[in-house]
């Protein structure tokens, strides 16, 4: 994997993974004020209902990431595509069907911020 898509993929991971009641800076850090989200019901979520979101979600949860890509539409914007797979128990290497993610990314200095989240089910 390349620098940058490693990079990238690590900060969509941090999102997922941290314990961000612990760490509410991250928020700040890695979403836009201006990010929205289109969930895989197709329903548009604020930053803040994502935020909600990131809060309350369990800490044991976690996401495997496959196919991981992105395309660089400027020096300054990414966009990600991969499939995210909730893993069912985290002693097992069982996971859900997943969804088909995508992500846009804009440079802000040395740092990256996401503008922009949409999921879709994987229909399989």
């Amino acid at each position: 994997m390349k620098p940058l898509e490693e990079q990238i993929k690590t900060l969509e991971l941090k999102l997922l993974h941290t314990d961000t009641g612990a760490d509410p800076s991250l928020f700040n850090a890695l979403l836009s004020e201006d990010f929205e989200e289109i969930g895989n019901t197709g329903h548009i979520s604020s930053r803040q209902e994502v935020i909600n979101w990131l809060i309350n979600k369990s800490n044991d949860d976690r996401w495997l990431l496959k196919n991981f890509r992105i395309k660089i539409l400027s020096t300054d914007w990414i966009l990600a595509i991969y499939e995210a797979q909730k893993i069912s128990n985290p002693d097992s290497t069982s996971t859900s069907r997943g969804s088909l993610r995508s992500s846009i990314w804009k440079r802000h200095g040395d740092d990256w911020q996401m503008v922009f989240h949409q999921g879709s089910k994987v229909s399989k």
